[in-house]
């Protein structure tokens, strides 16, 4: 049984035959307008709420993914207790998983270095792999079915990885095009439009739903970056906007988030019951129109890459000359004259020795943030040393590596080792800075 959709909101399949009592337990809400305005604005929650954890507030990326994945499973408990579909629990966990997924594919790129195409690859596979699955098991991809356990836990699964497989194709279409932040909004709006109009036409309700839902992810992320980017770019290639920063993005959204879900829980209208009552059942299915509007998205899809390609060859920025853009590689830089080069060494030299008074002093904290200058410093330098000698950099840099480790900087989540291992390591890498010159 099918219910008539709103024109703006591409959905999907009805429940099944003889399934209807079990549809008062249907665990996500109808697919109305409200429910596109809502995931898109959680969405832009998603990327906005993650940057500000992570960065402003200087959580980190590892402690930031730690919390949310902890939080998430927190919240999707709660929504599993649930009996039905209840508007602040669900929407509370799209909330949380679009944060989640974000950090993850963040996580992928920042701290494993994965490229873009790749982790976007992976998650493809991923989803295709969960959606087999839950078709061989269920025969249904319908979100008009959730009513058992193994169903809501698939849902839940796939929209965790929708928004993973999201963050990662729409960061990587950012990386190819070097478009602005409101320049890309057009793409994946112009994507979710052609889609909606496919599905009025009559295309297969379920896979319209699916791409529509994916597309909403760097649609919001690229809203959330315009708003919150600043008005001037800090460096070359840096994404400029409005200037409203991450917190006041995601309190904008938070706020919208909330008054739509508290009116949705006054209203009942994304109820599928309610909805019903007030909705004539039709059916439209049309194997015909759906084999034709299948073609349209290979012909759309097409049409993407070709776009991307253009864009791509297009003349851009494609290094960061000042070294400090999170979202592109640094410029070559020229070697270091020998003078330049013995300021350099002494530099660390002197960083090292003051790390080592700080540890010594009983100062951790103090240590830790002179290594992590000195950590900074490096990775500015890296590419100059590396050109006026490449074997004392690389050696040098894997002694830098040791010392980092034991003060559990870019190591993901072990504990610092001991002072005096700390001072171990800086000894040699002090040794090492005498002894190998470039």
């Amino acid at each position: 049984m099918t219910t008539p959709r709103t024109p703006t909101s591409p959905t999907t399949a009805a429940t099944p035959p003889g399934a209807a009592g079990s549809r008062l337990l249907n665990k996500v809400p109808e697919v109305t307008v409200w429910f596109w305005i809502i995931k898109i604005l959680c969405t832009t929650v998603g990327e906005s709420f993650a940057d500000y954890i992570n960065t402003t507030l200087g959580f980190g990326l590892t402690n930031t993914m730690l919390l949310f994945t902890a939080i998430f499973a927190v919240v999707l408990t709660i929504q599993f207790r649930t009996r039905r579909y209840s508007p602040f629990p669900y929407w509370l966990t799209v909330v949380v998983v679009s944060v989640t997924g974000t950090l993850y594919t963040d996580m992928l790129t920042d701290q494993q270095h994965v490229a873009l195409w790749l982790s976007s690859t992976v998650f493809s596979v991923l989803l295709a792999l969960v959606f087999g699955v839950w078709w061989l098991r269920e025969r249904t991809l319908s979100i008009h079915s959730i009513t058992t356990f193994p169903r809501e836990a698939f849902y839940w699964l796939t929209v965790l990885v929708t928004f993973a497989l999201g963050t990662a194709t729409g960061d990587w279409t950012l990386e190819l095009t070097n478009w602005t932040p409101a320049k890309s909004v057009l793409l994946p709006l112009g994507l979710i439009a052609s889609i909606t109009a496919l599905w009025k036409f009559g295309a297969n309700p379920v896979l319209s739903f699916w791409l529509a839902y994916i597309l909403t992810r760097p649609l919001g992320a690229n809203i959330g970056d315009w708003l919150a980017s600043p008005k001037v770019a800090t460096s070359p290639g840096e994404p400029v906007g409005l200037g409203l920063g991450t917190l006041a993005t995601s309190l904008i959204f938070l706020s919208a988030i909330l008054a739509t879900v508290v009116y949705l829980a006054l209203s009942r209208s994304d109820v599928a019951e309610t909805h019903e009552l007030t909705h004539q059942p039709s059916v439209t299915t049309n194997p015909h129109k759906e084999r034709i509007a299948l073609g349209a998205f290979g012909v759309l899809a097409a049409a993407t890459v070709a776009l991307l390609v253009w864009a791509h060859n297009q003349p851009h920025v494609t290094c960061d000359p000042t070294g400090q853009s999170e979202t592109m590689p640094a410029c070559p830089k020229a070697a270091l004259t020998a003078g330049q080069t013995t300021a350099a060494v002494a530099k660390y030299e002197k960083l090292a020795h003051t790390a080592i008074a700080q540890d010594r002093a009983g100062t951790a904290a103090a240590s830790h943030a002179t290594v992590q200058t000195m950590r900074d410093d490096w990775d500015a330098d890296a590419t100059s040393l590396q050109a006026v000698n490449n074997t004392t950099w690389t050696l040098l840099d894997n002694q830098m590596d040791a010392v980092l480790k034991t003060y559990a900087i870019d190591h993901g989540n072990i504990k610092p080792a001991p002072a005096a291992q700390q001072e171990h390591q800086l000894n040699i890498l002090l040794n090492d800075l005498r002894s190998h010159h470039f």
